[in-house]
């Protein structure tokens, strides 16, 4: 079996476009810089880690680092972008491993250990990362042609992420879990975030700079 890839689900990071629930308290021109951070980590990160190939899977023009392959996102609800994702990349004998641009404090173990299960023989057949939101914030498929049960799944709900699973277990997969980690989406979120991010990241930076602090915001 292959090295399996990894893929980022990402959007160009325009004023009005990303990070919508930042604002208020941001401008859509702050929370565009926080999302450009988040992405930037994330890319970064991703390079380091193990992978047989890199793929941003992106909504605009955004480029691809040196060394990926870029791909335009295909579809219109999340749930169809995603398995339209994982369906344009897919290769026989290759495992496939999703995240997005919202976990910049990701790190490379994470990653790595993702890759080393769904490379191994008798590993799970399936891993996934559960969010503090009620989402996820990674899936990885040995078949990348599981990810056809996201398109029926609510997205951005409560329970996404305890249905994907749910979905993936009614399958049969064997499904490995990985820790849980917490999407930016709020202030309160990019503060929580940056704090556990090294101090000189890009997103720690950013946020900094360009987030009020929620005990600001409440004077």
């Amino acid at each position: 079996m292959s090295v399996p890839q990894i893929l980022v689900l990402a959007k160009k990071p325009e004023p009005g476009r990303v990070k919508t629930r930042l604002c208020p308290p941001c401008t859509p021109e702050q929370a565009a810089r926080v999302a450009a951070a988040a992405l930037a980590d994330t890319l970064d990160t991703v390079t380091s880690a193990t992978a047989g190939s890199r793929v941003l899977v992106v909504d605009g023009d955004h480029p691809a680092p040196s060394g990926w392959a870029r791909l335009a996102q295909r579809g219109g609800p999340l749930g169809d972008r995603l398995a339209n994702a994982f369906a344009d990349t897919r290769e026989a004998g290759t495992a496939t491993l999703l995240i997005g641009m919202d976990t910049p404090q990701l790190t490379v173990g994470h990653l790595d250990t993702a890759v080393r299960l769904l490379g191994t023989t008798d590993g799970p057949d399936a891993v996934f990362g559960p969010a503090d939101d009620g989402g996820w914030w990674t899936l990885g498929l040995r078949e990348p042609g599981h990810a056809e049960v996201l398109r029926t799944i609510p997205t951005s709900v409560a329970d996404t992420g305890v249905l994907t699973l749910a979905a993936l277990r009614r399958r049969g997969l064997r499904v490995h879990l990985q820790p849980h980690l917490r999407d930016v989406d709020t202030a309160a979120d990019a503060h929580a975030v940056a704090a556990r991010c090294p101090a000189t990241s890009r997103f720690a930076l950013a946020v900094a700079a360009d987030v009020p602090s929620p005990a600001a915001v409440a004077r």
